[in-house]
């Protein structure tokens, strides 16, 4: 009965109130990193010298550096300067930047692969160079990007757990609260465990669905009637 009790009255409140916070940090920090990575990638591979020499950096240097060491700067560093955010919005702009990093390199790895000749087909066509980036090239790298962007996703969904280092308590703050007040720090961390599984299961599901929208006709992830 004490452990019902604890369970419900105590732990999964807690547990609710940190996911409300975890889910908040990945829908402010996913859809800008996609966008930052979608403009790196594309500056890095069409844009002018230094243009790309300047994508090519920031993907250096915050590959380079650790989140965790990334977020301490933004949240404790940058006041000595006179710019101060709240940790929640130090957590939200360090994982666009760590994940705008990440997903630049899995897009540029796309456009990569598609033929050049697609590219003059489109100019052919009327099209300017960057139309033919946007309307031709583009969506085609993001279609193959997708397994790539989707691993970004799943791991930004597991270090948004270091936003708790700057005191923003999320899932894992929340559940390590738990547990250091009551002493439970299994069945705290198992449930926290339990829930990080589900939000990544949903993920992974959501994108084997968006995969199978996406595909070409007549290729292998087109649908299951293809294959028969």
């Amino acid at each position: 009965m004490e452990q019902a009790v604890f369970f419900f009255e105590i732990l999964l409140p807690a547990l609710m109130q940190g996911l409300v916070v975890t889910l908040q940090l990945i829908a402010c920090s996913a859809p800008f990193g996609l966008a930052l990575g979608i403009a790196v990638a594309v500056g890095r591979q069409y844009g002018n010298p230094v243009i790309s020499w300047l994508c090519k950096t920031y993907v250096f240097l915050i590959k380079g550096t650790p989140l965790l060491l990334l977020l301490f700067i933004l949240y404790f560093g940058l006041p000595s300067i006179g710019i101060t955010f709240t940790a929640f919005v130090a957590s939200v702009v360090g994982f666009i930047l760590c994940n705008g990093a990440y997903n630049a390199e899995y897009i540029r790895g796309a456009l990569i692969s598609i033929k050049e000749g697609q590219m003059v087909a489109a100019q052919a066509l009327g099209m300017t160079r960057w139309q033919a980036i946007r309307n031709v090239i583009l969506p085609q790298a993001l279609c193959r990007a997708i397994p790539g962007l989707s691993n970004e996703f799943i791991y930004l969904i597991k270090y948004s757990s270091l936003a708790y280092m700057i005191t923003v308590i999320e899932l894992s703050g929340a559940g390590k609260l738990v547990a250091t007040k009551y002493f439970t720090y299994t069945e705290s961390f198992a449930a926290v465990g339990i829930v990080y599984l589900v939000l990544v299961s949903i993920t992974t599901i959501a994108v084997t669905i968006l995969e199978k929208r996406v595909a070409v006709p007549g290729t292998a992830r087109a649908t299951p009637s293809a294959q028969l």
